[in-house]
């Protein structure tokens, strides 16, 4: 009792201390680019504008959704990695951020979401034909927007991504629950629906700048690599992370057949009773089902395994990075890397601050 009393009340926990921790090294690496980003949600902003009154309401709600920025911040990136940034590379950021917002809203009416960052989707608050129609208005501007460059590259480059990242999104919508779905077939998939966006966010921040054809090249191949490894992290975070920090309940790509990194692991590795139990649960999935899911992961090593996935994958963005020896700066997009490692590792335990 004694000791109960003269513990210290105002010092952190080692969970506060760690939060701490990341927020502090997720403001170096963001800081320098904080105005840009800024500039990007108000010119977004202004954009919906252009809608119809009716629809701009609409649009205005979804624009809310936008995370961290994190394919903005890459035009940025590397357009500062081959010279200067102008407007251009504003409007490029603009454009897709909007495509981006736009997979967004068709996204929740596929999985019938109905919260998306602590908030009610578009699709919860009016249903799937305004989502619908509002996510092909968003597409369609973007598209208008990338027609407006004098060089006909920047729309063709935003088009082609575009139909890409709908092609990995038919391709997993195609697979889902199937029990047969291969690792190799789950990363050509997050390559489409998410590495691609990276990967042109990089592209065109170089090809803005007329930077060589290996320069773009290795931005290209990092921005798609590491977009691919975000989303094996987020795949994580479905199942390991903290409900208060995703701001949804966990399990909901199991709910929609979804296969992930961890499930496929546990797929491989589970014996044949565990196996065909899982199988059955995946087909017909329940909420009450995540804690025995969550056991039989443990058991069996998964996240540890998902981790090292990521690992591998950071690593190549990195090793791109540093052996591309022309760039002028890469300081920012080598944190974006540790920052993920570091999330990565901190899967499994709450945590208020995710990418």
């Amino acid at each position: 009792m004694l000791g109960a009393e003269t513990k210290p009340s105002g010092l952190p926990t080692a969970a506060s201390t760690r939060e701490s921790e990341t927020h502090c090294f997720w403001n170096q690496i963001i800081e320098p680019v904080e105005p840009f980003l800024k500039s990007v949600a108000t010119r977004l902003a202004e954009q919906v504008q252009v809608f119809e009154p009716e629809i701009a309401a609409y649009a205005h709600y979804a624009l809310a959704s936008q995370g961290k920025q994190l394919r903005p911040a890459l035009v940025l990136l590397s357009g500062t990695a081959t010279g200067q940034v102008d407007e251009d590379h504003l409007t490029v950021a603009v454009i897709i951020e909007m495509i981006h917002l736009a997979t967004l809203v068709h996204d929740d009416v596929m999985d019938e979401a109905e919260i998306r960052r602590r908030r009610p989707t578009v699709a919860a608050n009016w249903g799937n034909e305004i989502s619908v129609l509002l996510g092909d208005c968003l597409f369609a501007h973007a598209l208008k927007l990338a027609a407006s460059f004098p060089t006909p590259e920047i729309c063709r480059a935003v088009a082609a991504a575009t139909n890409t990242v709908c092609s990995g999104e038919i391709l997993q919508t195609l697979q889902r629950s199937n029990p047969q779905f291969s690792r190799a077939e789950y990363f050509r998939v997050l390559k489409m629906k998410t590495g691609e966006l990276f990967a042109v966010s990089c592209d065109l921040g170089a090809f803005l700048n007329k930077a060589r054809a290996v320069d773009r090249q290795a931005l290209t191949d990092y921005g798609r690599i590491f977009g691919t490894a975000y989303q094996v992290y987020d795949d994580c975070v479905d199942l390991f992370g903290s409900e208060a920090s995703v701001g949804k309940s966990l399990g909901t790509d199991l709910a929609k057949g979804k296969l992930t990194l961890p499930v496929l692991f546990l797929l491989e590795r589970a014996k044949s009773a565990d196996r065909i139990r899982l199988q059955e649960l995946l087909r017909n999935w329940e909420p009450g089902y995540l804690p025995w899911l969550l056991e039989l992961l443990d058991k069996h090593e998964a996240l540890d395994e998902s981790r090292g996935a990521i690992h591998e994958l950071v690593a190549s963005a990195r090793q791109i990075v540093l052996s591309t020896s022309s760039l002028a700066s890469r300081t920012a997009l080598l944190g974006l890397t540790d920052f993920l490692v570091q999330q990565t590792e901190r899967l499994g335990v709450n945590s208020e601050h995710t990418l």
